[in-house]
């Protein structure tokens, strides 16, 4: 663990990304290849395979007073270490000490971790991470602890790593990604190009892909800029899904990979259905359903018409992320909760089908074998019956003895259209967000499905919903390139019912680095208490910030969350006292609603 430590202390001192790719290359090669293939995993940040659900589950909070107990430091001094560097893993190698006896190896750093995973209860968790911290040098816990964060800040991201493997096990960059895309795992990666086997890397089914990402865009001209045959879609404000379906399994997974299945117990069944393994991505959103029979069997136009409209109109509607928050991160969910607040999975492409990647086919391909997948009869399951067959477009079945419950289909065809013209396409714009959608997104019909990747083949056209004038009452310290100056803000709306500044939300974008170092000197001559990384300030600062929703929420004393805040600038025209109310918060929510 030493060497791995050490290589890491000489990646992280040079920003040449050629000069790090090297270093891990040699390093890499200088190790057997289980120890290698180990650090692989490691050097991307994360103390297990990216496909692997295991999970340490030891926080912050908790690793910081095991620093504290194993180095005797006192709350003051360890505080003082993490104010110069920002970072816990450093504030470890500064106040740990060095003793006869200590030093680990690699694999048993990865075997302690199996074992941590695999303890419950966050006191038996604690002493073996106790234990495996006080067997390391300070070097080492330095990056045992940056690991278990996820946090190595040394300016290596897996890309680098991949290109490392194929520079060390002669092979190209497109292969080394391609099987560890496939994989999630760039220890098994590192396994197969020593063995000249990377073409052996198959699909594995239950390990999510990454997310093609969309660009934003300003105007409905720039929206049609970038390609000359365009699928549009609503941009729905929900969760952002990859469902997984084979051998009678459905799971989902969230855009960060977490598995979300329990949340939404409704969908398995409907997905389940389906008459061929696949790999689906969509948006689960809580959804108005047709309350009528009549509004049941609907197939929306893939063309843009009035027509299209009001079918699309009746298949329902999505209703605000914060009704779906109330699903979120819930492992039980109750029968009232299913009532009140249904959901629908609006499915807008296809990643795989039977094993077979589609991700390199062009849109307009993957649309059609979509449609096809989504329109076959369905196996019988308790939820769909015997023979159902499944229009392209947005079916919905209910009973007809009870059509206020939803019986069977929770799957949606999204909604595609097309717009040739600026006019066709702000139609468009004006009618999603009638429906009470954030926007559009429009897809080139010829780009592939790029995984993780953000580019101009998918564009994302959406509009604030409004802004707030808030108090900064509080402000930490930053991480990675903001390491020594004040850059996250949280800030506070006015209750005048009790005449108190009540915090509503905490943003860390949309300042220049400049106003960021302007700013932290201010609050450093005016903190009210120093709590080591975070400061309290007093509340004379005015910010304007932005964002996409507002959410009900016990997090924040004023009751409400922003969903994606942002700053969009400093209001040193505005005092504390004209900053906005409590009221008007309420009065967007109410808005959104």
């Amino acid at each position: 663990m030493q060497k791995f430590a050490a290589a890491c202390e000489a990646i992280g001192a040079t920003t040449k990304k050629l000069v790090k790719t090297a270093m891990v290359a040699d390093y890499l090669k200088s190790r057997t290849t289980a120890a290698a293939a180990v650090s692989a995993v490691f050097l991307s940040g994360r103390p297990f395979p990216a496909w692997e659900e295991a999970t340490l589950q030891v926080g912050g909070r908790s690793l910081w007073r095991i620093v504290a107990e194993i180095s005797g430091k006192e709350e003051s001094e360890l505080a003082a270490a993490y104010r110069r560097s920002g970072d816990l893993g450093a504030v470890a190698a500064d106040v740990l000490s060095k003793r006869f006896g200590q030093g680990l190896d690699i694999l048993d750093v990865d075997s302690a971790f199996r074992r941590i995973a695999m303890t419950p209860g966050p006191s038996p968790k604690a002493t073996l991470v106790r234990d495996l911290l006080a067997r390391a040098t300070p070097l080492e816990a330095k990056y045992i602890v940056k690991i278990m964060t996820g946090d190595l800040r040394i300016g290596l991201k897996e890309s680098l790593v991949e290109e490392a493997i194929a520079k060390a096990y002669p092979s190209t960059i497109s292969e080394v990604r391609r099987a560890n895309m496939l994989l999630g795992d760039t220890g098994e990666t590192l396994l197969l190009a020593a063995e000249s086997k990377l073409s052996d890397a198959r699909m594995r089914l239950f390990h999510p892909l990454g997310f093609m990402l969309a660009s934003p865009v300003e105007s409905t001209k720039e929206g049609l800029s970038y390609g000359t045959e365009a699928a549009v879609e609503d941009k729905y404000d929900g969760i952002r899904a990859q469902a997984h379906i084979g051998g009678g399994e459905v799971r989902l997974f969230s855009r960060t990979r977490d598995e979300i299945t329990e949340s939404f117990p409704e969908l398995p069944p409907a997905l389940a259905s389906l008459p061929q393994e696949a790999i689906l991505d969509g948006e689960i959103v809580a959804w108005e359903y047709p309350a009528t029979a009549a509004q049941v069997k609907v197939i929306v136009d893939e063309a843009f018409s009035a027509e299209g409209e009001h079918k699309a109109a009746n298949l329902g509607r999505a209703r605000p992320f914060s009704v779906l928050q109330q699903r979120l991160g819930r492992k039980k969910v109750t029968g009232n909760m299913l009532r009140d607040v249904p959901i629908a999975f609006l499915v807008f492409d296809v990643l795989s089908v039977n094993g077979d990647l589609m991700i390199d086919h062009p849109l307009r391909e993957r649309a059609q074998f979509l449609d096809a997948l989504l329109s076959a009869p369905r196996i019988a399951t308790p939820s769909t019956p015997p023979g159902a067959q499944r229009p392209n477009q947005g079916l919905l079945l209910f009973e007809s003895d009870a059509p206020d419950e939803l019986v069977a289909e929770r799957i949606i065809r999204a909604p595609v259209f097309r717009a040739s013209s600026p006019e066709e396409l702000e139609q468009l714009f004006v009618a999603a967000r009638a429906r009470g959608n954030e926007g559009l997104m429009i897809k080139d019909l010829n780009s592939p499905y790029t995984p993780g990747k953000r580019g101009k083949s998918w564009l994302k056209m959406k509009r604030e919903l409004a802004t707030l004038d808030v108090v900064v009452t509080a402000v930490e310290y930053g991480h990675g390139k903001r390491i020594g100056v004040l850059s996250d803000y949280t800030f506070a709306v006015w209750d005048t019912d009790e005449g108190r500044l009540v915090n509503i939300g905490k943003a860390y974008s949309g300042l220049t680095d400049m106003e960021i170092a302007e700013m932290t000197q201010w609050f450093l001559h005016h903190t009210i208490d120093d709590q080591g990384f975070r400061r309290v300030v007093e509340p004379k600062i005015v910010l304007e910030v932005a964002f996409n929703n507002m959410m009900r929420s016990d997090r924040h004393e004023s009751g409400y969350a922003l969903r994606f805040p942002r700053i969009v600038r400093l209001r040193p025209d505005k005092l504390a006292e004209d900053a906005d109310t409590l009221e008007r918060a309420h009065e967007i929510y109410e808005q959104q609603a």
